[in-house]
């Protein structure tokens, strides 16, 4: 067979169709089994602390366990989706998760439950980076960043569902109930996912060029039955190969930096505070009941920040989405604090959690895929998230430590202060790659590491 290929410019050119449609949902329902089962630690710690199987202490190091899990599981399949290829990873870590997750329904005693969740970590982490990133090599440049947030949508909905799901289960079946849901919810998906293809943009880049034109004239001829195809971008020059270790010079590095730093920023926001709402408000001397109650009315933040994320972000651009985003939440971070009464407080919460997943949206589904070549996405979107999922495995005694000495407020301070962080971050290091090819932005790319070996070439000999 002739081998045509050139990837990126005949998937950009696709309109908008069945194709599509099937792999959004297809990796969007495993995304939302991702953000349900990262999400019930806001449910199941309250329960656990109330019914005496957990202290405080031991909720830290379930979460601390999480995110060890999920830092270990963004390496380690940054390698394999690289090495190995989208569709192995994908797969892989749904039966990590679900497995893991059917077992932790099982624990005899927190320690026991503290190793499981570790294990479901991993497949969580996993999950996160190749999701976005696989979603980035399929969809069209003009509405990527739209069909990115969406996925986003899919994962934060797991927040309202699951403070929903633990309002009504917990009490009549306890939390235990909660991780079967989620298992078994993984498990099936895994099965649905089998049907899933591999990027063609990451069967090019390894040289398996044959089956990289297959599956793009299968995609084609399912899309040409709606009309005519627009004719793709040409074949450019082949660029060089970018090579791990060029994540750690110019012009890459000063990407990685932006990244590890808003994923370290987002991380912390959703861990130290989101995550930790149910308990607060059981320390605080509310009710389960109450405390479920007032999660869920902010969670419902979650899916509408994310939504005004994925509308805005192809319109607006990244950086300023990015920096609006991060204003706001230090606009209601210092509210929230100050607001006691009742009425008010969720209301406060409700305003906080929308631009808080406004930059979850931006910066896990859009922004931190879209900076990388496709020969090191995953592997940099990994390395990225591991440095986010790291920076949390101490948050949790940090935030303990905080709430105890100084009560919310302590709390808000440390959030406030990454965030601005943040805002100078993406201020000064950060790129714009609104609706720009991903094979437009890697010569640009190319073209500076050109010129800094060149640089550096020039200093050794002078």
């Amino acid at each position: 067979m002739t081998s045509l290929v050139n990837a990126g410019g005949r998937l950009d050119r696709l309109p908008i169709g069945p194709f599509h449609y099937r792999i959004m949902w297809l990796i969007g329902i495993g995304m939302f089994f991702d953000g349900f089962d990262i999400y019930i630690a806001a449910t199941v710690l309250g329960a656990t602390l109330k019914s005496g199987f957990s202290t405080l202490p031991e909720n830290a190091l379930f979460v601390s366990a999480t995110f060890i899990g999920m830092m270990s599981g963004s390496f380690l399949t940054g390698f394999l989706g690289d090495r190995f290829g989208r569709r192995f990873t994908y797969q892989a870590n749904l039966l990590v998760f679900g497995l893991a997750a059917i077992a932790a329904a099982f624990a005899p005693n927190m320690a026991t439950l503290i190793v499981l969740r570790f294990i479901m970590g991993v497949g969580l982490g996993a999950e996160n980076v190749v999701g976005y990133s696989t979603m980035t090599e399929l969809v069209p440049a003009r509405s990527r960043g739209r069909w990115l947030g969406l996925m986003a949508v899919f994962v934060v909905t797991g927040l309202p569902v699951a403070s929903l799901v633990g309002y009504v289960v917990i009490p009549i079946f306890g939390w235990r109930a909660m991780f079967v849901l989620g298992g078994l919810g993984a498990l099936g998906v895994w099965y649905l996912r089998k049907s899933l293809p591999e990027s063609p943009r990451w069967l090019e880049a390894v040289g398996r060029t044959e089956e990289a034109e297959t599956l793009l004239r299968k995609i084609e001829d399912e899309a040409a039955r709606g009309g005519v195809l627009p004719p793709p971008t040409p074949i450019t020059a082949p660029a060089p190969k970018v090579a791990f270790a060029t994540l750690f010079r110019p012009p890459l590095l000063g990407r990685v930096i932006v990244g590890c730093i808003c994923l370290i920023v987002i991380n912390t926001l959703l861990y130290g505070f989101v995550t930790w709402l149910p308990t607060f408000f059981i320390k605080q001397g509310l009710s389960v009941a109450t405390s479920f109650g007032y999660s869920l009315l902010m969670g419902l933040g979650a899916p509408v920040g994310s939504a005004i994320g994925a509308l805005t972000a192809d319109r607006w651009g990244r950086k300023p989405t990015i920096v609006g985003a991060s204003a706001a939440a230090i606009l209601f971070g210092i509210l929230y604090p100050l607001t006691s009464d009742p009425w008010l407080l969720p209301l406060v919460g409700f305003g906080l959690t929308v631009p808080i997943y406004v930059l979850v949206a931006l910066l896990f589904g859009i922004y931190i895929p879209e900076l990388f070549p496709t020969e090191v996405r995953l592997r940099a979107s990994g390395l990225c998230n591991t440095f986010g999922r790291g920076a949390t495995i101490i948050t949790p005694f940090i935030v303990v430590s905080l709430f105890q000495t100084y009560g919310i407020g302590g709390v808000m301070v440390l959030m406030i202060g990454l965030l601005i962080l943040q805002i100078v971050t993406v201020l000064t290091l950060g790129v714009e790659p609104r609706q720009q090819s991903l094979e437009d932005i890697k010569p640009l790319i190319d073209a500076e590491i050109r010129e800094g070996t060149a640089a550096v070439a020039q200093r050794g000999l002078a």
